[in-house]
This record gives structure tokens, C-alpha cells and sequence, in this order.
């Protein structure tokens, strides 16, 4: 099993920045891959960011490229989503979550088997 936890959610004005962290413990041959996803209310799970941890590739969607950046920290077994020039629709429900790489399409929410219990964020303009 692989457990989850994040932290970093709050309030922030538009333009501002957020870290979330999402420190991960478990089994380590089943989060070989890891993402961050976000769920605004009365809208589908979207995934954001994604990192390849042994070679550290990352992915992003669209509407963060630039302005978000996943990475990692194996040390402390921690990933880390930094957020600068938030915009109200980045409003939402940030989830880690996790799995194999093997056969996995990146930033697809089901293909991850471990999701964490989520930080809230919130930007107003």
C-alpha cells in the first residue's frame, strides 16, 4: 500500500503563490510514478502536474505550463507542487496521488491506484 498526505492549501489573492506538499510513505515499487490533480466544485478531477520519479520527466497540462512546477524531494519522500501567478480558476480540491509507471497515461485520474485526502485552495481576484 502507498499512504499519501498533503499540506500546503490556503487563501490567496490573484498573482500570488502557494507550495503544496504531499509526503508519501508505502511501497515504493507502486508510486513510481506520482501527480498532482485538482477538482473544482461541480467539475471533473483534472490533472495538473505529473513526475516520473527515477528520472524526474515532468508533464503539466496546459492551463499551468509555466506557472506551476512539480518536483521532488526523495530525502524527505516528499513532492512538492509550487504554484505562482494564481488565477481564481485555479480554485479548487488538490489531490497527490500515485502508482506504477508501467502502463500508466499521465494525468489521467484513474489511472492512479493512491490518492491522498486532498488541501483546498482558494484564489480570489
Amino acid at each position: 500500500q502507498v499512504q499519501l498526505v498533503e499540506s500546503g492549501g490556503g487563501s490567496v489573492r490573484a498573482g500570488g503563490s502557494l507550495r503544496l506538499s504531499c509526503v508519501v510513505s508505502g511501497d515504493t515499487s507502486r508510486r513510481s510514478c506520482m501527480a498532482w490533480f485538482r477538482q473544482a466544485p461541480g467539475k471533473e478531477r483534472e490533472g495538473v502536474a505529473h513526475i516520473y520519479q527515477t528520472s524526474g520527466t515532468t508533464l503539466y497540462a496546459d492551463s499551468v505550463k509555466g506557472r506551476f512546477t512539480i518536483s521532488q524531494d526523495n530525502a524527505k519522500n516528499t513532492v512538492y507542487l509550487q504554484m505562482n501567478s494564481l488565477k481564481p480558476e485555479d480554485t479548487a480540491m488538490y489531490y497527490c496521488a500515485a502508482n506504477r509507471c508501467i502502463g500508466l497515461t499521465p494525468l489521467v485520474a484513474r489511472m492512479y491506484n493512491f490518492w491522498g485526502q486532498g488541501t483546498q485552495v482558494t484564489v480570489s481576484s
